[in-house]
Formats: C-alpha cells, structure tokens, sequence
C-alpha cells in the first residue's frame, strides 16, 4: 500500500494526498486486482502513464510490489510525478526493490528540481518530496555522496512550511529554529513556525509550544497546550509528548495544574 512519509496522520495534508492517490484512482476507473505484466492485463510498457500508475497502484495494493515497481518506473519515464514519488517511497522503504536510499534520494531530488505551482495537483507529491530530502539532509545517507546538511535542510523545511503550509515542516522548521540547528537559534520564529503547525492540527507542534510557553512563564497556557497535545497525538509521539507534560505537570503547584486542565478542551479546539 502507498504510504504517507514524514507527515502527520490526522493533517490536512495527508487527507489531500489521500484524495489524490485514492480518489483518482479508485474513483475514475474500474481497476481490476493489478496482475503481472502480460496480454491478459491490458498493460504494457507502452500504456499511457495515468494507466500504469494505476496499474502500479493497484499491484502494490495487492502486494505485487515486482510487477509495482516495474509500471512505476515506465510512467516515471513518461514524466508522471505521481509514480515518481512512489517509486521513490519504494527505494526508501526497500518495498519491491533492494532498500536504496541514495536511490531515493535521487528520484525525490528529480522531483523538486522540476517544481510545482501550489494548488496544482503534483503539490503533494512536490511538498512529501521536498521533506525527504530535507529528512535525508538531517540525518545524511551512509556510502553516498549525501551528507549531513542542516542549513539545507532548514531550507527545504521553510520551503514546504511557508510556500505550501504543510504542517510538518512547519514543526520541523520550528524545531530546528528552537534548536539553533542548520542557522542561529530564534525562539520568536520558532514559536511562529509552531503555532502555525498547531492551528493546523499537529499536536507535537502544541506540545513543543507549549513547553516553551511553560518555560517562559505562562505555565497554565504551556501546560495546558501540553495536555490537550496528549489527546491528538499520533502513536509514534505519545510518549515524548506525554513524557514533557508530566515533568511540567511536575514542577507547577495545585493551581496550575487545575487551571491547566480546565483550559486544555478549550485551547485543543482554539485556532
């Protein structure tokens, strides 16, 4: 199955690129259980490039990740974005093909090269491959020539973060602001980047607000943000963020804990 890397279950986000894999595809035609390569599929290497994403869409759904991987790369050679991004995800995932994430690394960078007006329908593809890459420059790729970038990815982030208001990168740039990581440190922009991504539903971005806040001296706001973060946190998040409310929870007195709970329902909903 198609995943969504590097972003926020619940985002608005994810939901649009949700619409753009699921919609197009399950909606507009009547695709059949995807099968190898052969007369009886109706595909072939020459098929238009809509058609084998579907194709490729349906085969790795089906867990045929070979005959998957193969329609991808014949639609990505035709110029379909779309499959590009997912066959990236597959080098990146090692899903049908040999993990490579300088291969993927590659696809993703092709992917951004060409560029996207926002709004347009390769937006979510565009914006998901500009946050590998920035994953990739954070972290570098062992063997290859990509190595540990952060003033490139702190790029990438505010790229995705302000022209396209993605919420992770919004999060991610707040992050690496907080930090001083990739350029100097700036806790005024990095509230900015997280109040955004927070407006926009990401509750690690509510949680990490709401530690500063905390630290700053509006203890029942920062520790009420941290509280309600708890109830909209996505698996893989819960326990740092449940972590970071519990010290703070420990260091206020009875007052603040009783205001910040009171107030947690009503700034989970606050825009």
């Amino acid at each position: 199955m198609l995943t969504v890397k590097y972003g926020m279950v619940n985002s608005v986000w994810e939901r649009s690129l949700a619409i753009a894999v699921s919609v197009l595809l399950l909606s507009f035609c009547n695709c059949p259980s995807a099968r190898a390569f052969d007369i009886k599929s109706g595909i072939s290497k020459d098929s238009g490039p809509f058609d084998l994403f579907k194709f490729g869409y349906n085969a790795q759904k089906n867990g045929n990740t070979e005959d998957a991987v193969e329609a991808y790369r014949y639609a990505a050679e035709k110029g379909h974005t779309g499959s590009r991004w997912a066959l990236a995800n597959m080098y990146a995932d090692g899903d049908g093909v040999v993990k490579n994430d300088y291969e993927a690394f590659k696809i993703y960078s092709e992917i951004a090269d060409q560029g996207v007006e926002p709004g347009s329908e390769d937006s979510v593809y565009f914006v998901h491959a500009l946050m590998a890459l920035a994953h990739y420059y954070r972290e570098g790729i062992a063997n290859s020539p990509v190595k540990i970038d952060l003033n490139q990815a702190r790029q990438l982030y505010f790229q995705a973060a302000s022209a396209f208001g993605f919420p992770d990168a919004q999060y991610q740039l707040g992050r690496m602001l907080l930090n001083g990581e990739g350029g100097k440190k700036n806790v005024q922009q990095a509230k900015k980047w997280l109040n955004l991504a927070r407006k926009n539903g990401h509750a690690g971005a509510m949680a990490l607000l709401g530690n500063v806040l905390f630290q700053e001296g509006q203890k029942e706001r920062g520790l009420a943000f941290m509280t309600a973060a708890i109830d909209k946190c996505a698996p893989k998040d819960c326990p740092w963020i449940e972590d970071l409310q519990e010290r703070a929870f420990s260091l206020a007195d009875e007052k603040v804990r009783r205001v910040a709970v009171a107030m947690a329902p009503e700034v989970s909903q606050q825009p």
